[in-house]
């Protein structure tokens, strides 16, 4: 499986905090307005899953597999072009900031995965980049 992490962004809430939003997914919605929405638009939110089409790939869906309580939300994918995973980690930083970092994880063939490297780096860099902005408004 190969992975494409995020940069580590410092948030200016508390790690509880910032999982208490993401443990359910409706939270969200807050985060639309900070997807480039020629790249990814979020279409559907329950409180354990998100549906976004992603250009170029079309319609995906992410179900949360795990919740780790303010740590880490590990999603799978369901019903997309290619199977992957996204994990979204939570660290402390003092008692009011935190520190969060996506990871993706996809099984792509070696062909796949030279094609694919940019684009799904950029992804993870972009979605993980609108929540810290979204974060960063509260």
């Amino acid at each position: 499986m190969k992975k494409y992490e995020s940069k580590v962004y410092t948030l200016p809430l508390p790690q509880e905090t910032i999982y208490g939003k993401l443990a359910d997914l409706n939270n969200l919605s807050a985060v639309r307005e900070h997807l480039p929405q020629d790249k990814a638009r979020i279409t559907a939110l329950s409180a354990d899953s998100v549906t976004l089409e992603v250009q170029p790939v079309g319609q995906v869906t992410l179900q949360v597999v795990e919740r780790e309580p303010s740590k880490c939300i590990k999603f799978g994918s369901v019903d997309a072009p290619l199977s992957f995973n996204l994990w979204i980690q939570l660290l402390p930083q003092g008692e009011s900031a935190s520190r969060m970092k996506l990871t993706l994880g996809a099984d792509l063939n070696p062909f796949m995965a030279a094609m694919a490297q940019k684009p799904l780096q950029e992804g993870v860099e972009k979605l993980a980049d609108g929540l810290a902005k979204a974060f960063s408004k509260q």
